[in-house]
């Protein structure tokens, strides 16, 4: 009962009620009831986040044979949250079982999940989850130079909160916004009452009056939503022909919903000719962007082979994806707005969990806010070596998801020795692999090289001993010392302060502009 109340429930306050069922049946014993609510404490998603409590409840649930209290405990365990270090158990728990090494099994395993998962999005489309960079976003989302960004970081925090309050605030907000002349407020509403809330009961006239207004505007959502309605009959009658009219308007624009509604229409002949090599088109341009639906039907095409040439290893690759886009995604936004209100120990759980199911952004991030040293649920002693593996992890990744960032963390972490043995080396090869995979790591590189490089001269020059045996017994000792002393000047640490590096990039940077200035002359 409570769990059905807590997939239906829209309200924060009918989410309150089937926690409530759920606490009531963990005191009777109920193992399901237990584990939702040791989920809740961990996460903090039902009041105030006690990790101690979850541990308590996690382990009286493993020995009942708990396999989800198994791998929770395995993860806290690895990343040394509220218990004693030890990575071995976190492996032991979280690995399992390499189930690619037979591919065919691997397609069939990832298919009942992605299937499940697909159904439950072709019923409730929404936006693509933006997995925000902590490294790259802005700290205040809220500009008013972008009323763009504005409108659509209302809707993510609607849809992490998912309460009353918050539907009312994003509908308010909306309306403000769309008086104010934006297309994209008006296109949000039009969502609303498409899809219908408390504050915005469904309605299809009233969907198809805001999509109107965004759409005269050119607006790409709203161009997308009027196809919608034309496309499933929705307040007007079916008109595939203007259906596809509108999503091709908005997919020329770059909208991912309306890319993923043009491959499906030539996909499944709906009004309109099969077109295999079009719909594989349609749906790889959205895929781009994230479309969840997208993704899934490329992973058929490959799977049976249909208007492709069948590749087991890319189907089992594109269903694992749409399984990493289930309801995990949200999490990105709760950990986000966590992070963005401050509560830095719940952001990292969550963050931290996403990265150890293998998503790139979520092992970015736990590693971004670890290397801050924002986080209190961790010792210090921990938080570098833990960092390095993150960014490791997220390296590897790299020529997949063009991670150059955590490629050059890494190398500034083994150029510097945080939380591993210098490797200055290594830290150089890292560098470079960086520049190779994003154009926009071409300048941080070539400053971080510069800078590599200097300082290894000067160490060189500074740790550059001659011991007082090899000297000309001719030479004194006083005149040594007056030769010594010249050097003195150089050990920066005493001298500029402990960011001495930072002082010669300044100095680097000022030898270019002067160089570039009198070149032009």
């Amino acid at each position: 009962m409570g769990n059905k109340m807590l997939q239906e429930s829209k309200s924060q306050k009918q989410k309150t009620e089937a926690y409530i069922l759920f606490a009531r049946a963990a005191d009777m014993g109920n193992l399901k009831a237990m584990e939702k609510m040791a989920d809740a404490l961990l996460f903090g998603s039902f009041g105030t986040q006690n990790i101690t409590a979850a541990i308590r409840l996690y382990e009286s649930l493993a020995k009942e044979g708990s396999h989800k209290a198994q791998n929770a405990l395995g993860f806290l365990s690895s990343y040394g949250i509220g218990m004693e270090y030890d990575q071995a158990k976190g492996y032991r728990y979280l690995s399992g079982i390499n189930v690619l090494q037979n591919c065919e099994v691997a397609l069939s395993h990832y298919k009942k999940v992605a299937d499940y998962i697909a159904d439950k999005l072709e019923k409730s489309e929404g936006i693509p989850v933006e997995k925000v960079r902590l490294t790259e976003r802005p700290e205040n989302l809220s500009s008013n130079s972008e009323i763009l960004d504005w409108d659509i970081y209302q809707y993510y925090k609607f849809l992490a909160e998912r309460g009353d309050v918050q539907i009312q605030k994003a509908l308010y907000y909306f309306l403000k916004a769309a008086k104010a002349g934006s297309a994209n407020a008006m296109a949000f509403i039009g969502k609303m009452y498409l899809e219908g809330n408390i504050a915005a009961p469904q309605n299809n006239a009233t969907a198809f009056k805001y999509f109107s207004m965004a759409a005269s505007k050119g607006n790409a959502i709203g161009l997308h939503g009027l196809g919608l309605l034309y496309f499933h009959g929705k307040g007007v009658p079916v008109n595939y022909g203007e259906a596809l009219k509108y999503f091709q308007k908005a997919a020329e624009k770059g909208w991912p919903n309306a890319q993923f509604q043009l491959g499906f229409m030539y996909y499944s002949g709906s009004g309109v000719w099969k077109d295999y090599k079009l719909a594989f088109k349609y749906f790889y341009l959205a895929s781009q962007s994230g479309q969840p639906l997208a993704i899934y039907y490329l992973a058929e095409m490959y799977a049976t082979g249909t208007g492709v040439l069948r590749s087991c290893r890319t189907a089992v690759e594109l269903y694992k994806g749409v399984c990493e886009l289930g309801h995990w995604a949200e999490k990105f936004l709760t950990a986000y707005f966590a992070y963005k209100d401050g509560d830095v120990d719940s952001s990292l759980i969550q963050y931290a969990l996403l990265a150890e199911m293998g998503y790139e952004v979520a092992q970015s991030n736990s590693a971004f806010i670890l290397e801050s040293k924002k986080a209190k649920i961790l010792g210090e002693e921990k938080m570098y070596p833990m960092a390095l593996l993150l960014w490791n992890r997220a390296a590897i990744q790299a020529d997949k998801h063009h991670s150059a960032q955590a490629m050059f963390n890494l190398a500034y972490m083994y150029e510097h020795g945080l939380g591993i043995a210098k490797d200055l080396h290594l830290a150089r090869r890292l560098y470079d692999m960086a520049a190779q995979t994003s154009p926009d790591a071409h300048i941080p590189v070539f400053f971080a090289l510069v800078k590599l490089e200097t300082v290894h001269l000067l160490r060189d020059i500074l740790f550059f001993n001659v011991s007082l045996s090899q000297i000309d017994s001719k030479i004194s000792k006083k005149l040594w010392d007056k030769f010594t002393m010249r050097w003195k000047w150089l050990k920066m640490d005493s001298t500029v302060g402990p960011y001495w590096d930072l002082f010669v990039i300044g100095l680097i940077v000022a030898m270019l502009i002067f160089l570039l200035t009198n070149r032009h002359r």
